[in-house]
């Protein structure tokens, strides 16, 4: 049985870029930094030769830690469909807010791509038990999309 998420992983091309994103920017901590290369990581992921540089970052309020792992042998592609919200397969991080406004104009004011004003979900689409949901959807460094939601 599974007991909770470990983390969630983020291929990226700048690690100290995407480092300075989620913590500078987004408010997460840095947890802890490794480098990974040899046959037990070639043997885990599938492919020879891994050299990689990883950063763990952590959310205000604790886990699932978010793992930032740039590969610097064999590198992979930048596929751009993966900035688009209907592509097939694990598409967005839901990131929870307090002033979903105030962080939309922070991205906003750092140059990141916002997909929108905040939207607010219509009353019976999902009845959630926090309340009123207010979602936004942007891209990090790498195009990966990020959903920032607020309840109230």
């Amino acid at each position: 049985m599974i007991r909770a998420v470990d983390h969630i992983n983020i291929v990226v091309r700048d690690l100290e870029r995407s480092v300075r994103f989620y913590t500078d920017l987004l408010g997460f901590r840095l947890a802890r930094e490794a480098t990974l290369e040899g046959a037990w990581i070639d043997r885990i992921v599938g492919l020879e030769g891994v050299k990689g540089r990883v950063a763990y970052v952590v959310a205000p309020a604790g886990e699932p830690r978010i793992e930032l792992l740039a590969y610097d042998a064999p590198v992979g592609v930048d596929p751009v469909d993966n900035r688009r919200a209907n592509t097939v397969g694990l598409r967005h991080i839901a990131l929870q807010v307090d002033d979903i406004a105030a962080m939309t104009a922070k991205l906003r004011a750092a140059g990141v791509t916002v997909f929108s004003d905040p939207v607010k979900v219509p009353a019976g689409v999902v009845k959630h038990d926090a309340g009123e949901k207010t979602l936004v959807y942007f891209l990090d460094p790498d195009g990966v999309i990020l959903e920032l939601a607020q309840y109230r």
